[in-house]
This record gives structure tokens, sequence and C-alpha cells, in this order.
């Protein structure tokens, strides 16, 4: 660091002038005073009498400018420490040092006071934003205390009124019942309750993080009715569309073959006959097959879970359909409805049978997951392209030809109503593989 110089007028400087004048002074005194008195303690006595009181009185009028100027720096200093930005030291004359000094604490002030106007614009920014959107949001503390909410909020729990300070348990148990239920729940979910007279479908999500070090609890509220009323629509169509495809694919032929029975009957043909009710048969089939498809995807019956062994529930599977089993069984008992989870796992091992694996590449592996379990299917099949993978699961969505779309669809609904999920994932080196994962038995 360079070493400050200092100039004759600076405080070193002023300071170092007036200890020299004083020493002058001092010198004249004891010299006036031997003079006048003679030698011996009377002349250093005197000379101290006088000097004594010039120099207290010199040091004072030296240190009043700074002794001011301190005080005002240690109150915007306290200032400062309060959050208080705007005050301004005025730059002393004379005292170059205390100039410098008030310089900076000057631009200190200002860089707070500019970065406090951003953060306060900012911040209001984003209440704009957040008071604006229809997403009902409630922020707690560890106490359950209503920290912040916005608009939506307030009309959904006090019909405009400001949360904040509010116990939001209280609100919640004045609330209708399926927003307890949800909350109560812990956890992400979509429920239905009724706002006014309309029935409104809703998103909770649930967020739990640290802020000053302290929990607080992130509560948002979504309407998805619209959305979901926007998709209906399109599942809708999608199973008119499939619906009208199957039948004009039965029902054109039937009516040819009718027509044409009717035309045989004046000289019958045995043979031609029999060609002709056996295809009206085998129509007859395939429609009955297909609704009886549609049937069970809507009269799926809620899943009743109970202990199942693994070594006869695989052995079951083994005998319906064919696979290679990888890995060991899990030691402790699995917890689902074996009907239905056996009628998951042979539409998977069904569709990797169909995708032109070779059968020894078709393998299922049960794995141990921490609360849970999970089978593995897979295959070294054609495999699915990224578009297909995420549609495969929707419902009626289906890449084979005649394909209705429900085996996937009532695999997902099966696997969600045991309060697990369904994955689809494309396999390194070719093939698919599918992950259903189950929870565990309560407790």
């Amino acid at each position: 660091m360079r070493a400050r110089t200092h100039s004759p007028f600076s405080f070193a400087g002023t300071l170092a002038l007036a200890l020299g004048l004083a020493l002058a002074a001092g010198v004249g005194l004891a010299l006036l005073a031997r003079a006048a008195l003679g030698a011996g303690t009377a002349a250093v006595a005197a000379a101290l009498a006088v000097g004594l009181p010039l120099a207290v009185l010199a040091a004072r009028a030296l240190a009043r400018p700074w002794t001011r100027f301190l005080g005002a720096l240690a109150d915007g200093l306290a200032s400062l420490k309060d959050g208080d930005f705007s005050l301004s030291l005025a730059r002393p004359r004379g005292l170059p040092e205390a100039e410098s000094l008030a310089s900076a604490y000057n631009g200190l002030g200002e860089r707070f006071r500019a970065e406090r106007l951003s953060l306060v614009e900012r911040e209001l920014l984003l209440d704009t934003v957040i008071q604006a959107t229809p997403l009902a949001l409630v922020l707690t503390n560890e106490r359950g205390i209503v920290v912040y909410a916005n608009l939506a909020a307030r009309r959904l729990f006090a019909a405009g009124r400001p949360l904040e300070g509010l116990d939001f348990n209280a609100l919640v148990e004045a609330a209708d019942a399926p927003l307890r239920e949800a909350i109560a729940g812990g956890r992400d979910t979509l429920f239905t309750m009724r706002v006014g007279e309309e029935a409104e479908i809703f998103h909770l999500n649930l967020r739990r993080f640290a802020l000053n070090a302290r929990a607080h609890h992130l509560y948002l509220l979504k309407q998805l009715t619209r959305e979901l009323g926007a998709q209906e629509v399109l599942v809708w169509k999608r199973v008119i569309r499939v619906i009208a495809h199957e039948l004009n694919n039965s029902l054109a032929p039937i009516s040819s073959l009718a027509h044409s029975g009717r035309a045989l009957g004046a000289t019958p043909d045995p043979a031609v006959l029999d060609r002709v009710f056996a295809t009206i048969e085998e129509r007859a089939k395939h429609l009955h097959g297909f609704i009886d498809g549609y049937a069970r995807f809507a009269k799926l019956p809620r899943p009743r879970p109970a202990p199942v062994d693994w070594a006869p529930f695989v052995a079951h599977l083994g005998g319906t359909i064919r696979f290679r089993l990888t890995g060991p069984l899990p030691g402790a008992s699995g917890w689902f409805d074996a009907a239905q989870i056996e009628q998951v796992l042979i539409n998977l091992l069904k569709n990797a049978h169909e995708s032109g694996s070779p059968a020894s590449e078709i393998t299922l592996a049960v794995r141990e997951l921490a609360g849970g379990v999970q089978f593995v299917v897979a295959d070294r099949g054609q495999g699915l392209a990224p578009a297909v993978l995420e549609q495969a699961l929707l419902p009626f969505y289906s890449t084979k030809p005649g394909g209705t779309g429900l085996g996937l669809t009532l695999s997902r609904e099966i696997a969600e109503a045991h309060g697990g999920r369904l994955e689809l994932l494309a396999r390194e080196g070719g093939g698919t593989e599918v992950r259903l994962s189950l929870p565990g038995a309560p407790g």
C-alpha cells in the first residue's frame, strides 16, 4: 500500500504546526520568565501557568471540527444499521481526511439506496404477478401462521379478507371437506370442491423449505377445471373416432355379406353361405371383444391388496405366458391385488412378444425397493420412438393395426389405483423396458 502524503493543511500537518507553535511559545515563555524572574522554579512555573491553558485552548479548537464530524459519522452509521440510507454527511472544509471519509460514506449510502430501490421494484413486480395469478398461494411458518397469501387465496379461504397472521389450520378446518382431506393427506393431489354453485377441480401442491433458518410450508392450489375439461373433450373425441372406426370396419362387411346372403337365398350354395356366416361370426366376435374391453376399463373394480407369496405367483404367471425370470425374488411377501397385477403383467409380456423380440430376450425381474416393489418387463424388440413413448400411456393411443389403446391405459389405471406408477423406457441396444412400481404393505 502506498503511504499517504500529508499536505500542510491536513489534520496531521495542522497538528504538527500547532505543536510546533506551542513548543515555540513554551520556549519563549520560559526565556521571558527567566529574564524577568531569574533562574529557578519560579520561571518554570510561570511558563507552565501560561503555556498549559494556551495548549488546552489550541487542542480544543483543533479537535472541535473533528468532534462534530465524528458525531455526525456515528449518527450516519447508526442509521445504516437501522436500514435508513437517506442520511448524507456534509463535507467539512479544511479537513481533507474528513472530506474523503464523508465522500466514501455518501457513496456507500447511494449504493445502498440504489440496491434497495432495485429490490423494492423487483418485489413490487413479483407481488403484482403473484396477486394477479389465479393460482392460490399461502405461505405459513413453522407454527402454521400465515405469513403471506395472495388475492386468490384470500378469496378461497376468507372471502377476500387478509390472511396474514391467521392460523392456517383454523382456516382449513372451516373449509369444505375435500380441501381439508387434501391438505391433511400431506402430498400433491387432485380433488373436487364446490366454489359457489360450480364444482371445481383443484390441484394441491405442497412444498416445505427453510426461510431464514426457519421451517415454512407453501401451499399452491390451482383450478384445473378448464384444462381437464379440454383434455376430457379430446379424449372423448378420440374415443368416438376409435369406436366409429371399429364399428365401420365390422358393420360394412356385415352389411355387404347380409346383402350377398339374401341373394344366395334363391340359389343356395352351402360353401359360399358357410364363408358368409363365418365372416359375420368373426366380425361379431371382434365387436364383442372390442366392446368388452371398454366395459372392463369402465368397470375396473378397486384393488383389494393382500399378502402375495412370490413363488406361486410367478409360477402361475409363467404357466400363462412365456418369459425368463432374472434375479432373485424378494424375501418379503408382496402386497397387492394378485389378479389385477397378474393381468397387468400378462398384458406387458404380451406386448413384449408382439414387439418382434426373441422369446429368450423377454425377461421379468422383481426388485425390492424402499417401501415397495418393482416389476421390470424387458424385451429386445423394435422399441418405441420417443414420440410414441410420450403418448403410449394416453387413453386409446395405439400403434397396432386394429389396436384399441386400452391395454397400457388399463395397466396404468391398475398401477395408480394401487398407489404405484407405470413407466416406459427405451433400452440401450434396442428394445423396451416397462417398470411397474407398487408400494409395500401399510406400516
